[in-house]
């Protein structure tokens, strides 16, 4: 199986900014660009932080409220520096939580919940900027045509993976759910084919029934 990695789905003309780059400037980076956030590069064009639009609106949100309808945020110290801030490395959220190129949409997924990140700067070996992974990249693996996640299932996972014949499951595929029909030689095949499935980029669900033919070949339902 292919799994597509940061590699294939980041984005490689990044825009960037400076430790000294001022605030301004940053927010006309990010309007002219059409971008929500910006990596921070040392001399060395490593990441040294990430400055997004919520990093800059704390400047406006920290000001009085002339009508006093909404009351001022409740800032922490370091948001109160922040929202004083007048240079992108006063203003952005560090360290920059980074990926690496080979990585695939799982790893680079999970980091981003982890951290609590909507993106990832990719850094080469030593450390470069290579790109920018967001959360709507790896959510395009989703957008894969039905037959391509048909084939690899059937070809890759079915028949090589698994040595299975054509004949033994079906495979259809709409909308990225798999519902999957037939019988295999032993029930503890089962679930082994409804996870290689799920591992399959693009696939949303995965449902059916596969029957074993030991024992006394009752039917067992995959997951849901």
């Amino acid at each position: 199986m292919h799994h597509r990695t940061v590699e294939e789905l980041m984005t490689r003309n990044v825009v960037r900014a400076r430790r000294e780059t001022p605030f301004k400037e940053l927010v006309r980076l990010l309007a002219d660009n059409d971008v929500t956030a910006l990596p921070v590069v040392d001399d060395l064009g490593r990441p040294v932080g990430v400055v997004s639009e919520a990093d800059l609106l704390r400047k406006s949100a920290g000001r009085t409220d002339p009508s006093g309808r909404v009351p001022a945020p409740d800032l922490e110290a370091w948001e109160r520096a922040k929202a004083e801030g007048s240079r992108a490395e006063e203003l952005m959220s560090a360290p920059a939580v980074c990926a690496r190129p080979d990585w695939n949409v799982v790893e680079a997924a999970r980091l981003m919940e982890a951290r609590h990140v909507k993106r990832l700067p990719v850094v080469d070996e030593a450390d470069r900027l290579l790109g920018i992974v967001s959360r709507a990249d790896l959510l395009r693996i989703f957008l894969r045509r039905d037959d391509a996640i048909r084939d690899e299932i059937t070809q890759d996972v079915l028949r090589r993976t698994l040595g299975l014949a054509p004949s033994e499951v079906t495979v259809e595929v709409r909308e990225g759910r798999v519902e999957l029909g037939g019988s295999v030689e032993s029930g503890n095949l089962v679930p082994v084919i409804d996870q290689l499935c799920r591992r399959v980029d693009g696939v949303v669900s995965v449902t059916g029934h596969i029957a074993h033919r030991t024992g006394d070949a009752r039917r067992t339902p995959t997951g849901t």
